[in-house]
């Protein structure tokens, strides 16, 4: 069968590989200032600071946030340490909340069970839009208003989710997007924070740009992925992917040392203009993206209402853009194997409670048994496609597979 993925450059269309083969001839961009601006200006913000990943944009949002050393960040499980390593990098400790069945967002009931037992209350909490569905933020904003705690808004899954109508990213004192290879858009590596709050803005640490090699590493990405590894991905193109991230010709989605707490060199840094390019090609294209996320979603939902499948809840004050089409199953982890090997590439968001699932739990503070919900939910869960490359077609193929479950 044809490679059928949920996330090896999902985004890219002709015209992104065109340009990103045009930007690679154009070295002058690649360190150019005004292309960076004019992505963050598009973003609407009074502070918009374009960085060269989520990560990136997190670290920053907590320097500038000036907590005391060993201060706790509250977050949740069902997550990446992608979410918690910033916290820990900035000298800071992460405490993880269990997520809630219904959409995977932290679980508010267990938030305020917390913030009433705990004996040091938190600065911040990190609220996460798990897989493009925003979380009850009139909630959570009455507990940070309640408990006076900072909220940053992790808005990676979520570019274009409303909430009663709001963008998210416009609930929290300070939010971040990521658009790597398998966000909403896709810049290969990329972040962004906004805020409107003068008191952050203002202390948001000017950064340099990332070497010319790490950013033609990147730009390899989209053309690499789209002209030899996809379409040979059967019987060559899995093997040249592990090779080229070996050779380091391409970079990978999480490094090693982050899967022990620990911080690359390459974090933080400022978005190549190069990849602001990208990035803003991209963007421009965002509504086509998120109808299209819907439409996918629509079918999955009409295919499988009547299947052993348990579907995603539909919430009628939020607008979810459906990054991922997250469904629950108790042979998830086998269903997801069996259909690797047919070349049905559906995802694996999360098979652990702080993915992914070969990360040191100890050295970003989880503590086993501690948020049972998400160690549930990491068995039995698995996403299927939604992104622009994935048509009705391909959907059908993909139902009839996991239909046999």
């Amino acid at each position: 069968m044809k490679l059928i993925s949920i996330s090896l450059s999902p985004n890219t269309e002709k015209d992104d590989i065109f340009l990103t083969l045009k930007t690679i001839l154009q070295p002058w961009k690649w360190k150019n200032n005004s292309l960076v601006e004019r992505l963050e200006k598009k973003f609407n913000y009074q502070y918009s600071f374009a960085l060269n990943s989520g990560r990136s944009s997190l670290f920053l949002i907590l320097k500038a946030l000036n907590f005391k050393r060993g201060s706790h960040v509250v977050l949740q499980s069902f997550t990446c340490n992608a979410a918690s390593n910033p916290i820990i990098w900035a000298g800071l400790i992460p405490i993880y909340i269990d997520c809630n069945e219904k959409d995977f967002n932290i679980d508010v009931i267990e938030l305020k069970k917390y913030l009433m037992e705990c004996e040091e209350k938190p600065k911040a909490l990190i609220v996460q839009h798990t897989f493009g569905q925003p979380a009850d933020m009139d909630s959570i904003l009455e507990v940070c208003r309640e408990n006076k705690i900072i909220l940053i808004e992790d808005c990676a899954h979520s570019l274009g989710a409303r909430y009663k109508g709001k963008n998210v990213g416009e609930f929290g004192d300070v939010s971040f997007f990521s658009f790597s290879r398998d966000k909403v858009i896709s810049s290969v590596y990329g972040g962004l924070i906004t805020t409107n709050k003068k008191e952050i803005g203002k202390k948001i640490e000017k950064l340099n740009f990332p070497s010319n090699f790490w950013t033609f590493q990147q730009l390899l990405h989209p053309l690499l992925m789209n002209s030899i590894i996809i379409p040979t991905y059967g019987f060559l193109g899995k093997y040249l992917l592990v090779l080229f991230q070996k050779m380091h010709i391409l970079s990978k989605a999480v490094h090693w040392k982050e899967k022990i707490g620990e911080k690359p060199d390459y974090f933080p840094k400022k978005l190549p203009g190069a990849l602001a390019i990208l990035a803003l090609n991209q963007l421009k294209k965002v509504d086509d993206f998120n109808n299209h996320r819907k439409k996918i979603a629509d079918f999955y939902f009409q295919e499988l209402k009547d299947t052993k499948y348990v579907l995603p809840e539909k919430f009628s004050e939020r607008d979810n853009i459906y990054l991922r089409f997250t469904v629950r199953h108790p042979k998830a982890h086998k269903i997801i194997k069996d259909a690797w090997r047919n070349n049905i590439l559906i995802g694996d968001w999360y098979t652990s409670p702080i993915a992914p699932d070969d990360t040191d739990e100890k050295k970003v503070y989880y503590r086993s048994g501690s948020c049972l919900n998400a160690e549930k939910m990491s068995k039995i869960v698995l996403n299927l496609p939604t992104h622009i490359n994935i048509s009705l077609e391909e959907a059908k193929k993909i139902i009839n597979f996991i239909k046999k479950y």
